[in-house]
């Protein structure tokens, strides 16, 4: 049988190729995710141990907490005192101080040079001790006083080299540097697309307000000085808010927030690998289900010369094991190819990741080849096992179908139950408070799956009335669609076959009637067939229309929230919109002639009853330029938080039982405890708002953070928005190319691109599974080629023509793509609309334009899918096709 299994796949070798496709992609996309993250890991690594060459510790400032890694709060620099006691040290060989900070290089047309939104670091580099300096210094020389170097791409990108003249932005307003020369990091190929920017200490401690101070200080130990020894013994010196580690617990340390995000990256995009295999055994199991009904005979045959049930489910089976195997294995090295997209995929949104090479880890080899021949078992086992159930008889009868199973009358309520399990397990992990984030997202996973299979095993008892409605709108979709391409795309094709002697028969632009008849006919022939194929396109509309159906609910509210609290004429922020800003910007932009009023919110974290909470910093000119809903407290409440006022958010003052005249302590990043007394409570706003759970004055968040950073800056100018303002503004932030000035609708323009630009992403990332569910229409279409040659031939014998094949077999490609597109459509809109009574900051709002064009691309998707299998039939012989066993 083992033998049989395996010729049996060799004779059916584009039925298996077809049937392996879902596979191949969905293991591509998880194989692409391990060898993307892995790479990106690994390039981090090198980077942080290349930062630590030559260390054997490293003093840093010490946070009371650990702050997030959005710009907005640092480690409090250290004075620079201490280095030289650290060099008096007995144990100590080597050691040398640095800053570090932000530094913005700007082009030779005045603006900043970003390369895909990732960091423009700059630091201080000490060449008199080259053990520590991380740089390769490729041509000129080292920085003096008021020199840079700048990394080679940088230069390359930009025309720039030694001894020219370059912009450098880092807490005050643009300076004119010269290059003494260029440089590369360390051994890594690739940093992503960070710009480097190198000074000589004192010019680096200028440039970053540090005068005096130091951010790290990294230690080199005497020989046959453990590292334990040295670590005690610069213990005894340090001042208070520093700290001393191992260069490898330092470098862990550096990673940890790498590491993070690395480690739900790996999980975001393994999501939608799972998602496109789950796509794909739909499509594997709808193909062996045709393919096996299309081997009745066969089957019967084997049992009738001795073959005994468990035989052949173990054939199918094995059949299954060996088709999943070189699925996994072709999969798996498609993968590089997938892991390389993505690489291009995130620097084309502006995001773009550090790459030392591709890392082929063994891990991923073996989940690779385990899941892809895990589902495709799986996948075939129901069809497996009605395999087992075909009688002996059937080897002698004409046209034998498989008879159905016992428990098939229970099948509607079956997959009605499992539905509504499916709906039950999303709401209990939507609106059950208290659960894990790991239970949740898994309650909400496990709901979603129940739910699809529910819907796709009970979608056959829809068929046939959406195949009714679907039948006309096909027709005239496609009509319309050829009517649409036909001057830009047939017309030539059909002109050069004709110029080269061939005679192409001249597309119809009017429905065939006979033809689109048998091919709506052909559709509600088998309503589990047309389900099945329907459902893996189902899925994926289902999922798109979540995401469209999301963003729409996203970008709504916070336009709604804009204009609820943004009262100015315009606002500041920086290049990429989101990257905080030095105070410096909002001074120059206040010294604009007719600027009126000018406040900024600053950004910053704080710890409370035990958590690190967002926590911000307005001026007193708030409440000319901000507004807020009160549920306690009135706009005079924004006047009176200098020096120990604050206001909370509503939710945060509930979960805290807080109200207006309560004290709050606030633990600052200097370990400093302050205390507030609630002035005023707010309700933010359903589309998010700009302000922490507490905002206090910014006198008084500058005093506790030495390198505060604004977020967003408001102001009002005399005459409100006019070209000659927005020109004074534009002039006057040159010296500051990191920050632009944006009315409010660019503002809110600006905003949303960013919500619009992670959308597409996603659009990309659930691309894969339309794409499987296209290939798994092709697979159908061309099985049931198979599977009616005979009737193929027998219509073109009575008169039917090549052309009218072809459009039947259109007409029932796009029907089934329509009946999985209404379904997904409308299945994607239920979830979304769990998902906005849940949460607050999204608004149920259905993207009607967005939802056309699903429906018109699962119209394309139709007529794409059936190009081949149409063109397969349209060939075939009627002669032979009536003799076709």
């Amino acid at each position: 049988m083992i033998r049989f299994a395996l010729q049996g796949l060799l004779a059916r070798k584009l039925r298996t190729a077809l049937t392996a496709i879902g596979v191949v992609l969905g293991v591509s996309l998880i194989s692409g995710t391990y060898v993307l993250t892995d790479s990106i890991t690994s390039a981090f690594d090198s980077i942080f141990t290349e930062n630590y060459k030559n260390t054997d510790a490293a003093i840093t400032g010490k946070s009371a907490f650990d702050p997030a890694d959005d710009g907005t709060t640092t480690a409090p620099a250290f004075s620079q005192d201490l280095l030289p006691k650290v060099r008096e040290l007995p144990q100590v060989g080597a050691a040398g101080g640095g800053v570090f900070g932000e530094a913005q290089l700007i082009g030779r047309d005045g603006k900043a040079i970003v390369f895909g939104g990732a960091p423009n670091l700059g630091f201080s580099v000490d060449p008199a001790l080259p053990q520590f300096n991380t740089l390769s210094l490729v041509k000129g020389a080292w920085p003096a006083a008021g020199e840079v170097v700048i990394d080679t791409h940088t230069a390359a990108e930009k025309g720039f080299k030694a001894g020219d003249e370059i912009g450098i932005q880092a807490r005050g307003a643009a300076e004119r540097m010269r290059v003494s020369g260029l440089v590369e990091f360390g051994a890594v190929s690739s940093i992503g697309g960070a710009t480097l920017a190198g000074f000589e200490l004192g010019t680096a401690q200028q440039l970053f307000g540090k005068t005096g101070k130091l951010d790290q200080i990294l230690i080199a130990a005497k020989k046959d000085v453990d590292k334990q020894q040295l670590i005690a013994s610069v213990q005894q010196i340090l001042p208070p808010a520093t700290q001393v580690r191992t260069a490898e617990d330092q470098a862990a340390e550096d990673a940890e927030g790498t590491t993070e995000f690395l480690n739900f990256l790996q999980t975001f995009l393994l999501v939608f690998g799972g998602i496109a295999l789950f796509v794909g055994s739909f499509v594997i199991a709808n193909s062996l289900s045709i393919t096996i009904a299309q081997r009745t005979r066969e089957f019967a045959t084997l049992r009738t010369l001795g073959a005994s049930r468990r035989q052949i489910l173990g054939t199918v089976v094995l059949e299954a094991v060996v088709t999943g195997f070189v699925s996994a294995v072709a999969g798996l090295f498609l993968g590089l190819a997938i892991a390389t997209g993505l690489f291009n995929l995130f620097d084309a949104v502006g995001f773009t990741l550090p790459n030392n090479g591709l890392v082929f880890e063994t891990r991923t080899i073996v989940v690779a080849i385990i899941v892809g021949t895990v589902v495709t078992v799986v996948a075939s086992l129901r069809p497996a096992w009605r395999a087992t159930r075909v009688p002996p008889i059937a080897a002698v009868r004409e046209g034998a179908t498989l008879q159905p199973g016992r428990l098939h009358r229970f099948r509607p309520v079956g997959a009605a139950l499992l539905a509504l399990a499916g709906i039950a397990a999303a709401l209990v992990g939507l609106f059950v408070d208290g659960l894990k984030t790991s239970t949740l997202l898994s309650l909400l996973g496990l709901g979603v799956l129940l739910l699809f299979i529910g819907i796709a095993s009970f979608s056959n008892r829809l068929v046939r009335p959406l195949a009714a409605v679907s039948d006309p709108i096909a027709r005239w979709s496609v009509v319309v669609l050829t009517a649409l391409i036909w001057p830009f795309i047939l017309l030539p094709y059909w002109a050069i076959r004709r110029l080269f002697g061939q005679h192409p028969e001249f597309p119809r632009v009017l429905p065939d009637r006979p033809a689109v008849e048998i091919g709506g006919q052909n559709s509600r022939r088998d309503p589990q067939r047309t389900a099945s194929t329907a459902a893996a396109l189902m899925i994926g509309l289902a999922l798109v229309t979540l995401v469209a159906t999301l963003g729409a609910g996203l970008i709504k509210p916070f336009e709604d929230a804009v204009d609820g609290i943004f009262s100015a004429d315009y606002a500041i922020t920086a290049q990429n919109n989101f990257s905080p800003l030095p105070p410096s910007v909002a001074a120059a932009a206040a010294q604009v002639p007719g600027v009126s009023e000018v406040t900024s919110v600053r950004g910053g974290q704080a710890r409370a009853f035990d958590k690190t909470i967002s926590i911000t910093a307005i001026d007193k000119t708030a409440p000319e330029l901000l507004r807020f809903d009160w549920r306690d407290g009135s706009q005079a409440s924004l006047g009176q938080l200098d020096p120990n006022g604050a206001i909370v958010d509503d939710e945060y003052a509930g979960d805290h039982g807080l109200s207006v005249g309560s004290t709050l302590g606030l633990e600052m990043v200097t370990g400093k405890v302050l205390q507030f007394q609630v002035r005023g409570i707010f309700r933010p706003p359903a589309g998010g708002s700009p302000f922490g759970n507490v905002t206090i004055a910014t006198a008084t968040f500058d005093s506790e953070n030495p390198q505060p950073q604004n977020i967003y800056t408001f102001l009002n100018m005399g005459g409100g928005v006019t070209p000659e303002n927005t020109a004074a503004l534009s002039t006057a932030l040159q010296t500051f190319p990191n920050a632009k000035a944006m009315t409010r609708d660019q503002f809110k323009k600006a905003q949303t691109d960013s919500i619009k630009g992670l959308l597409n992403v996603l659009y990309v990332l659930l691309a894969l599974s339309v794409l499987v569910s296209l290939f798994g229409i092709v697979n159908t279409l061309v099985l049931t080629v198979f599977e009616r040659t005979r009737e193929l031939g027998m219509l073109r014998a009575i008169g039917l023509t090549r052309g009218q094949v072809k459009r039947m077999i259109r007409q029932e490609s796009v029907i089934t793509a329509l009946i999985g597109a209404v379904i997904g459509i409308v299945l994607g809109l239920v979830l979304a609309g769990l998902l906005a009574a849940r949460l607050d900051e999204i608004t149920f709002t259905v993207p009607a334009g967005q939802l056309v064009i699903f429906a018109v691309v699962s119209v394309v998707v139709g007529i794409f899918a059936a190009i081949w299998p149409a063109r397969r039939a349209a060939r075939l012989n009627p002669l032979e096709a009536l003799q076709y066993e």
